[in-house]
């Protein structure tokens, strides 16, 4: 299991959040709201997991909205800290550059 994902859900759980400026504007372009983000992190199943990553741990996770549709989110803890979960970005995948169950890239 990725510790960072765990602490994601404590910090969400906590409400210890920031959504970037990019991640908003994600959020705004595919048409997905700030609580299908939050409600879903308890069920995200972990893509790719970034424990080392230079800005701070990062996971890519599939995530569901209120209809059940897919959601990928980055969410990140910034280099050095134990708080907020930071949603570096969240996007609805698309079919063609993704598994059909939206787990692993298409080469």
């Amino acid at each position: 299991m990725s510790q960072t994902i765990e602490l994601v859900r404590d910090l969400v759980a906590r409400r210890e959040v920031l959504i970037s400026e990019h991640g908003y504007d994600e959020l705004a372009q595919d048409d997905i709201s700030v609580d299908d983000i939050l409600m879903g992190v308890a069920k995200a199943a972990v893509v790719e997991d970034y424990p080392n990553y230079h800005k701070g741990p990062c996971v890519l996770v599939l995530q569901r909205d209120g209809q059940q549709q897919a959601i990928h989110v980055v969410w990140g803890i910034p280099n050095g800290a134990l708080s907020p979960a930071v949603v570096v970005t969240a996007y609805r995948p698309d079919p063609v550059n993704w598994s059909e169950d939206f787990l692993r890239r298409r080469r």
